[in-house]
């Protein structure tokens, strides 16, 4: 298993940014690691809410005029899976981001070593949670906490799912980026795609941090950011301005474009 507190780490605290541009300075970040050595650990939010589709999602499943009327963002990631809604109170997202020579070449070995102190940060929450230890059936595919649970990166409290991760490879560097739920959004969360998935089999399947340990928001994200500082033996750091101005070009060019998030072609 890599030594990853071996190396030298940055710790970005959390940060609210709009869709397009949370998903570009992931891009930005592996850029980072692998032309200078910068590995990435960061705490970020969504301002404004967004639903950030997965790379190969059909746009059709998608409420476009629920989005609009709600002011909610969408883009698309570059991981798979389903959508997700990210709210603004609601969610609390993460990205790890290192030269992939550093990392486990086997998937199944990088989500354990990457997904560990995100179990870790839930524990120091007081949420007993756990990878799955079993695949559950998709109930809404558009959905991805509705979709069909793995046991390599779904991550379950009380036999509901808290938490989805997923990696892709780009650049020759890992990024690994995920989504905690803090809280319920229900309405929101499901009112975003088209055939709205109904409303009390979201809140069966789905449970917080908020409804697991009762603890407020700040203390959540505070505790995940200390669990990934103390993990990799990070310092405190920030974007660079360099970093920032790609990542505002990226985000207009690609995240913010009706050719990556209607037609799923790569503008860029």
């Amino acid at each position: 298993m890599a030594d990853v507190a071996a190396r030298d780490w940055r710790l970005i605290r959390e940060e609210s940014r709009d869709g397009p541009t949370n998903m570009a300075l992931d891009e930005i970040a592996a850029k980072s690691a692998t032309e200078d050595g910068v590995r990435t650990i960061r705490v970020y939010q969504w301002e404004p809410s967004c639903l950030s589709l997965g790379y190969g999602q059909a746009p059709e499943s998608v409420d476009w005029d629920f989005c609009e009327q709600e002011g909610i963002d969408v883009t698309r990631r570059q991981t798979g899976g389903g959508g997700i809604y990210h709210d603004y109170h609601a969610d609390i997202s993460y990205s790890i981001v290192a030269p992939a020579d550093e990392l486990p070449g086997d998937l199944m070995e990088s989500y354990e070593l990457l997904c560990d102190p995100i179990l870790d940060a839930f524990a120091n929450m007081g949420v007993d949670a756990a990878f799955a230890d079993q695949k559950y059936e998709s109930i809404h595919r558009p959905a991805c906490y509705l979709r069909d649970i793995h046991p390599a990166h779904d991550v379950l409290a009380g036999g509901q799912k808290i938490s989805g991760n997923a990696q892709y490879r780009q650049r020759e560097a890992v990024i690994q980026h995920g989504s905690l739920s803090f809280d319920l959004a229900t309405a929101k969360h499901c009112g975003v795609f088209s055939g709205e998935p109904d409303h009390d089999t979201f809140e069966e399947r789905v449970t917080s941090i908020h409804a697991q340990s009762g603890i407020g928001r700040e203390e959540a994200v505070s505790t995940l950011e200390d669990t990934l500082q103390d993990w990799a033996g990070a310092a405190e750091g920030g974007w660079t301005e360099d970093e920032l101005a790609a990542a505002a070009d990226l985000a207009n060019a690609k995240y913010r474009s009706d050719t990556w998030n209607r037609e799923r072609a790569d503008p860029t």
